[in-house]
């Protein structure tokens, strides 16, 4: 299957690269200002406009005490998706735009087949309290490692190390940790329109047709349907759905408890009206255009493919049915397949997450990633914001990226800088 894809890609030639910047299909908004990613999808009626700009209440409401906490990372959902862009690789007094997720390496896990829960904490830290203390204190550190282009040219990256403590300095108990930033929220209505049929025929466990790359999905449990089921959301693929990727952002994020994640008694922060609206708004935003390509970009649209770059950022994808139909039958272009991958062991996180191990991460949709920093300045890449630049984020990659990161390192400049104005296009 992936390699029917390559061929068709380079088959559409200069057209295909033409279609690929409606990025998501008939879905596309024509901005590509500071407010990018803050349109909803251009078919929507009046009445669902008007449900999109109720969701965006909650998403962008700076909750308190009662609601908020006891214990939480940040006030607001906007407030670590600014723009609905990422967020900073940030912990801050007032609240962190990052979190780090817990786990044991062996015993009960919260649910089938999930990561085990550290007793006392979950699976997440709140470095946050309305009242008392925070359940850990994290401090965030780097290390320069310089590396050196074929040419001779150096450069620094930044490897980043996470202390985490308990409140009044004793060590934290032992167990796995994996710090992490917060992805953008744009396009993710037409990720979950992708069917589990598409992300299963992209994959390629045993790496069937020898190319070095073995993507595989992360298979999740689903807390509606009480069944595994493919995941795409979150940095490993661990949700199936935005539902609970939303819900699940509610009570760990803020400490908001809602209908998917209640209180022993059944009570609730969140009513299920604010729950509901605020996943259609996730649901809804739409997908900037990309960028008309100059010679020099069209170039480094071509080397991308040529270092082996679409072997996990596969350009294309389809969708099929879904509940809001505007989401449906699109041709999209996310440069993803959703499907996790082994990225080495410098990126290892040394936690298992389902089945993802902690060398593998899903393929980061690129769509909008020339926009980074046009929506927030002091943006930074990858999952734990460790790269300061596109450049650094691919002299990151390993494992099955191995290849492709070789093949820009080793590269002439002109060609280098070609990749990363093709990727300031998207």
């Amino acid at each position: 299957m992936r390699v029917l894809l390559l061929v068709c890609l380079v088959a559409c030639g200069d057209n295909g690269d033409l279609d690929e910047l409606r990025q998501g299909g008939d879905q596309t908004v024509d901005d590509r200002t500071a407010m990018a990613f803050e349109h909803p999808l251009p078919s929507l009626t009046d009445a669902e406009i008007q449900t999109h700009n109720m969701g965006h209440g909650p998403f962008a409401f700076l909750w308190a005490v009662p609601q908020l906490g006891p214990l939480f990372n940040h006030n607001a959902c906007a407030a670590c998706h600014s723009g609905n862009g990422r967020g900073l690789s940030e912990l801050a007094p007032l609240g962190s735009q990052a979190l780090v997720r817990v786990s044991l390496d062996g015993g009960t896990p919260a649910v089938p087949g999930g990561p085990v829960p550290v007793p006392g904490y979950g699976l997440q830290l709140q470095d946050h309290a309305t009242s008392g203390v925070a359940e850990a204190r994290i401090t965030l550190t780097y290390v320069d490692r310089v590396v050196m282009y074929g040419d001779g040219e150096t450069v620094t990256l930044r490897d980043p190390r996470v202390d985490v403590t308990q409140p009044g300095g004793e060590p934290f108990p032992s167990c796995a940790h994996s710090y992490r930033q917060a992805p953008a929220v744009f396009g993710l209505g037409l990720l979950e329109a992708v069917s589990d049929d598409t992300l299963a025929a992209l994959a390629d466990p045993d790496d069937a047709n020898g190319d070095g790359i073995s993507g595989r999905p992360n298979m999740v449990w689903d807390g509606v349907s009480q069944s595994a089921r493919i995941g795409r959301f979150g940095q490993k693929a661990n949700v199936a759905t935005l539902a609970e990727q939303v819900a699940g952002a509610f009570v760990n994020d803020i400490g908001l408890t809602n209908r998917m994640f209640p209180e022993p008694d059944g009570m609730t922060d969140v009513t299920t009206v604010q729950l509901d609206t605020t996943v259609f708004f996730i649901s809804t935003i739409a997908v900037p255009a990309g960028a008309e390509r100059n010679t020099t970009a069209a170039r480094g649209r071509r080397l991308f493919e040529g270092f082996g770059c679409t072997g996990c950022h596969a350009p294309t994808l389809e969708t099929g049915p879904h509940a809001i139909g505007h989401l449906a039958n699109q041709t999209i272009h996310p440069y993803s397949d959703l499907l996790l991958h082994d990225l080495g062991d410098d990126l290892s996180d040394a936690r298992r997450d389902f089945v993802a191990e902690g060398v593998e991460w899903r393929t980061t949709p690129l769509w909008g990633i020339g926009l980074t920093m046009l929506v927030a300045p002091e943006a930074t890449f990858l999952h734990d914001g460790r790269a300061r630049t596109l450049a650094e984020a691919i002299l990151w990659h390993g494992g099955e990226a191995f290849k492709a990161r070789e093949a820009f390192r080793l590269a002439q400049k002109a060609d280098r800088d070609a990749l990363i104005a093709f990727l300031a296009t998207l």
